[in-house]
């Protein structure tokens, strides 16, 4: 079986997931529009995902036909990471109208793990920027939204890259 590892258009913790995805055996990638601009953004070119045992896929249509794969039992968990508070806030509002939005959708409904690492998880955040590091300060509906996330059945919130390493430990 596989990871499905979903990417929103975050920089936070992005170069630190890039490098984790690219020691794993096998794993189905996963990038939403917003995360491929960001990557170019951060000087990050998504072809250097491709490798070994690693599959990139990008949003394209609204559907996406590689998603049914969570009915087959393809994927073992599925990763968001990073997650935006955009994605988070449709997750905790049931909303699917992006490739991620969709992977957390499916995969809940087939009750395959899924472990969410999202970039507001603070009141004062520290993060790197396109141009150094900056100051950012998550609104109070972004941290409620991560907490609400918390709370649902077969999802993982992790707070960090060590977090997400353990909890995919599990996995490999």
């Amino acid at each position: 079986m596989t990871i499905a590892w979903g990417i929103t258009g975050c920089g936070h913790f992005l170069e630190e997931n890039l490098a984790l995805i690219r020691k794993l055996p096998r794993v189905d990638v996963f990038l939403s529009r917003a995360a491929v601009e960001v990557m170019k953004i951060y000087k990050f070119d998504p072809e250097q995902l491709h490798g070994p045992g690693v599959r990139l896929y990008r949003e394209g249509a609204y559907s996406a036909p590689v998603i049914g794969r969570f009915y087959n039992g393809y994927y073992k968990v599925l990763i968001i990471a990073p997650a935006t508070s955009n994605s988070v806030a449709k997750f905790v509002a049931g909303i699917s109208d992006t490739l991620v939005t969709n992977l957390f959708a499916h995969a809940g409904k087939c009750r395959v793990p899924i472990i969410v690492l999202p970039s507001d998880q603070e009141e004062e955040v520290t993060s790197p920027g396109p141009r150094g590091m900056v100051q950012l300060f998550p609104r109070p509906i972004d941290l409620e939204n991560t907490a609400r996330l918390k709370s649902f059945p077969g999802v993982i919130v992790v707070s960090g890259m060590e977090e997400l390493e353990k909890c995919l430990d599990a996995y490999l």
